[in-house]
C-alpha cells in the first residue's frame, strides 16, 4: 500500500487524497509526503495508523519528512504509532495546543476512560464538552460492536483556533459497513450499505425497525444530523464508497430521514478501505443548544421509525 500526505488533506477537499491511496500490495506501507508543507485532518492520521496496526514495522516505509509542519506529525503520535523512528524532535518551548494524540480503544472500559480524560486535554467548557463527548462515545462504540476489528478504534482530534472547531478522525480495519449492515439487510453496494447505515432506525443487528433496546441505529444518523445542524462536515468511507455531508446553506435547515436528501456529494470506486472510516468538524461558535438540538433530531427519529412500521404493515402479504 501507499500513501501520500499531501499540503491540505481536511473534509471539504479530502476526496483527492482518497483517490491517490494505494490500497493494493496489503502486507506493505509506503508513505510520502509533501515537501514543503503537511496540513491534514486527523481523519488522515487515524487512517495512517490503522493501516500500520495491520502490518509488520519492518515493512513499513516511510521518506524523511521535509516538510516544515512535520513535528505535527511528531506530537500526535504517529511514528510511535507506526514503530518507526522519525528523527524529529520536538522543541521544549513549542505549544502543544489542544488536541487528542492517536489513541487506540479496543473496550467499552477504555472508551470510558477515554471520555473521561479527553474534555480537560480540550480545554473544553461544559457547553461544548457535550456534543463532543457524545460523538466519539457513539462513534467508538459502533466501532466495538459492529466492525469485529481486532485493533479496535483509531482515533485523534484537533482544535483548530481560526475556525474554532474541533476535528475529529475515528478509522477501523473491521469487516467494513456493508457486511456489518447486510446480516440484517440486503445492500448491494458499499454506498447502499453507508445509506442504510445513516438511515434512522435501522441497525444490522436486526431487522426490526427502531432497533432493539441495545442498538436503535440512531447514532450515526444523530451524528450527522449534529453536524447538518452546525453547518459543518461529516464524511463516511468504507468498501470503495464515501458518503460527504456538505455544509448546509445559510436560512432554514430541515433533517431528513434519508440521507440522499441531505445535501452531499458521494463517491464509490474509491481505493477499497477494509473497514470504516469517519470524519466530522464541530464549530465552537454554534448557538444551537445541544439538548435542544438532540430533542429535535430524536423527534425525526421517533415520526421516521413510526412512518416505516405503518408503511410494513400495510404492504399486502401473500400466502
Amino acid at each position: 500500500m501507499r500513501i501520500h500526505l499531501p499540503n491540505s488533506a481536511f473534509l471539504g477537499n479530502l476526496d483527492p487524497f482518497l483517490r491517490s491511496f494505494d490500497s493494493s500490495n496489503t502486507k506493505k506501507l509506503e508513505i510520502t509526503a509533501n515537501k514543503k508543507w503537511i496540513s491534514v485532518h486527523p481523519i488522515v492520521l487515524s487512517m495512517v495508523a490503522a493501516l500500520g496496526l495491520k502490518i509488520d514495522s519492518s515493512h513499513i516505509k516511510c521518506e524523511d519528512i521535509e516538510a516544515t509542519s512535520k513535528h505535527y506529525l511528531e506530537r500526535m503520535g504517529l511514528f510511535k504509532f507506526l514503530g518507526i523512528a522519525s528523527g524529529i524532535k520536538i522543541r521544549e518551548h513549542e505549544p502543544a495546543g489542544r488536541f487528542i494524540p492517536l489513541t487506540q480503544i479496543k473496550s467499552s472500559d477504555e472508551l470510558s476512560n477515554f471520555i473521561t480524560e479527553m474534555i480537560p486535554l480540550l480545554h473544553l467548557q461544559p457547553k461544548q464538552a457535550e456534543p463532543i463527548r457524545y460523538v466519539v462515545s457513539e462513534l467508538v462504540r459502533n466501532v466495538l460492536e459492529h466492525s469485529h476489528s481486532e485493533h479496535g478504534a483509531i482515533l485523534s482530534t484537533q482544535y483548530y483556533k481560526k475556525s474554532n472547531t474541533i476535528r475529529i478522525g475515528i478509522a477501523d480495519t473491521g469487516i467494513g459497513i456493508k457486511q456489518s449492515i447486510n446480516v440484517s439487510h440486503h445492500a448491494l453496494t458499499d454506498l447502499e450499505a453507508i445509506r442504510l447505515a445513516l438511515t434512522p432506525g435501522i441497525t444490522g443487528t436486526t431487522r426490526k425497525e427502531g432497533g432493539t433496546e441495545f442498538n436503535a441505529g440512531a447514532g450515526l444518523f444523530f451524528i450527522k444530523s449534529i453536524a447538518n445542524v452546525n453547518r459543518d462536515f461529516f464524511i463516511i468511507y468504507s468498501g470503495n464508497s464515501m458518503y460527504k455531508l456538505l455544509k448546509s446553506k445559510p436560512g432554514h435547515i430541515r433533517l431528513h430521514a434519508d440521507p440522499f436528501m441531505d445535501r452531499h456529494s458521494n463517491e464509490e470506486d474509491l481505493p477499497y478501505w477494509q473497514g470504516t472510516l469517519v470524519g466530522i468538524d464541530i464549530s465552537l461558535s454554534a448557538t444551537e443548544e445541544f439538548s435542544l438540538l438532540l430533542d429535535l433530531i430524536r423527534d425525526i427519529y421517533i415520526k421516521t421509525v413510526k412512518e416505516r412500521k405503518k408503511a410494513r404493515f400495510r404492504r399486502p402479504r401473500f400466502i
